[in-house]
């Protein structure tokens, strides 16, 4: 196939180089700046690959919408028991809390958005599957 195997989300925004630290510090990922100076790129170790543009009439997208519609966001996975920490974090690095449906009680996906607007959550990543074990031979039935 033609399709290059890698994508890269691109956000557009005022300020690439500000986005692109906060996405970097989130994910723990780096920036690369390429010949463009309006062009960030945010790259991991863990196949994490996010851009940022400048856009010089950006403006913040609208979310949540009074409609409840869907737009394009990112989902950033952690584990239960490091949601709280994760949640301090993405707040400490300039992310707003959106989520106004907070009954009090623990929540496996919140919502936010970044510096620039952009919306994205954080999701209680799904436990990996359990690896199906062959059952333990009975007495006198061995596998030879």
């Amino acid at each position: 196939m033609a399709v290059a195997k890698t994508s890269v989300l691109i956000l557009d925004c005022a300020e690439p180089a500000a986005l692109a630290e906060f996405y970097a510090t989130l994910l723990d990922a780096r920036t690369q700046l390429g010949a463009d100076p309006d062009y960030v790129e945010i790259v991991g170790n863990d196949g994490v690959h996010l851009a940022v543009h400048r856009d010089h009439g950006y403006a913040p997208p609208s979310w949540p919408r009074p409609d409840d519609s869907q737009q394009a966001h990112l989902r950033i996975l952690v584990s239960r028991e490091d949601m709280d920490e994760a949640e301090r974090e993405v707040i400490s690095l300039g992310a707003r809390p959106v989520d106004t449906k907070d009954n009090g009680g623990p929540r496996d996906v919140r919502l936010y958005s970044d510096p620039a607007g952009h919306s994205f959550s954080l999701a209680v990543a799904a436990p990996p599957p359990e690896v199906a074990r062959a059952p333990e031979p009975q007495d006198g039935l061995r596998l030879a």
